[in-house]
């Protein structure tokens, strides 16, 4: 990869991912390749106050609540959302370390990749 303007390469192509950073990661990539759960983070991160009932966000599915609850818990699972039952409903709120892996992942870097 050529470097442009000081700008190199993501953290994927500076060096090779070990083993278990590569299943680690698999996961959070299988997590959010689905247009459903993608969706579903955004609009957990993009809701005001950084956190979401799960009411606010079965109405913007035409999908029966069990499969939305489906898709939660694979992003839970994955780490990429948090959650807390207060009383009927469950809140939902992004854990940005994890977010964040998958942003770094591909964000290019200042300093070029040595070879």
């Amino acid at each position: 990869m050529t470097a442009t303007a000081g700008v190199c390469c993501a953290p994927i192509a500076r060096e090779p991912l070990s083993e278990s950073d590569a299943a680690d990661l698999a996961i959070l990539l299988k997590a959010v390749a689905d247009p459903v759960r993608l969706r579903l983070l955004s609009m957990i991160g993009s809701h005001p106050g950084g956190e979401a009932c799960v009411c606010d966000l079965t109405d913007a599915f035409d999908l029966t609540a069990p499969t939305i609850s489906h898709h939660l818990k694979v992003l839970r699972m994955a780490g990429l959302i948090g959650s807390e039952r207060r009383g009927t409903w469950v809140y939902y709120w992004i854990v940005p370390t994890q977010v964040a892996r998958l942003g770094a992942l591909f964000t290019p870097l200042a300093e070029p990749a040595t070879v």
